[in-house]
């Protein structure tokens, strides 16, 4: 049996966490591992600028700030994390900055109680994966459960253990070679800048 020796033996993940390096896809110059995140759900139809979270009010029915989206009255969402760990690197993790939908109630509770540094035991609560990610089978309205976290950040997403790719990717790590895979699929292609 072949022991995976993780990214701490392999020379691009040393010059990944060790040099800054610019994207030849994004242009922008990066150092480390970054997340890779999506400013809206996929079903959000429209282009208009978003609003600020302070502007969140009850009579808001169609709507699209940095953490909450309302469609139609309808459908409710929020912004969350779906982390993934990478093998050999230590407790090191690479996350999607995503979106889940919830009921109206519980968007409600998590709503009125943003700004509370207490809000893990708020949930956790059903919802559907809101976003489809480059670089898997398509990832839409996955099932999953909604962890609000305390000191204000944002809730992380826990899939429900399927046989789904992602799902796989977030109970058993993700390989190197998969993170770059990823990050081309997004289109943050570093194999050039990594191999030189």
């Amino acid at each position: 049996m072949t022991i995976d020796p993780g990214p701490a033996d392999d020379r691009r993940w040393k010059r990944l966490q060790n040099r800054s390096w610019t994207c030849g896809s994004c242009g922008q110059t990066h150092t480390g591992i970054f997340d890779i995140a999506f400013d809206k759900p996929t079903v959000w139809p429209d282009a208009k600028e978003r609003i600020s979270n302070a502007a969140l009010a009850p009579g808001l029915t169609h709507f699209l700030s940095d953490d909450f989206c309302v469609l139609e009255n309808e459908h409710y969402f929020v912004r969350c994390v779906l982390e993934i760990p990478i093998l050999g690197a230590n407790g090191g993790l690479f996350a999607f900055g995503v979106w889940s939908s919830l009921s109206k109630r519980n968007f409600v509770i998590y709503a009125e109680n943003f700004n509370s540094d207490d809000r893990c035991t708020l949930g956790p609560w059903f919802g559907w994966f809101s976003n489809r990610l480059p670089g898997y089978p398509d990832t839409l309205n996955l099932k999953c459960q909604v962890h609000p976290r305390d000191d204000r950040r944002r809730p992380f997403i826990e899939l429900e253990p399927t046989d789904h790719p992602l799902a796989c990717d977030q109970r058993n790590g993700i390989s190197i070679d998969r993170l770059i895979e990823i990050y081309a699929a997004c289109g943050h292609d570093l194999r050039s800048a990594l191999s030189d």
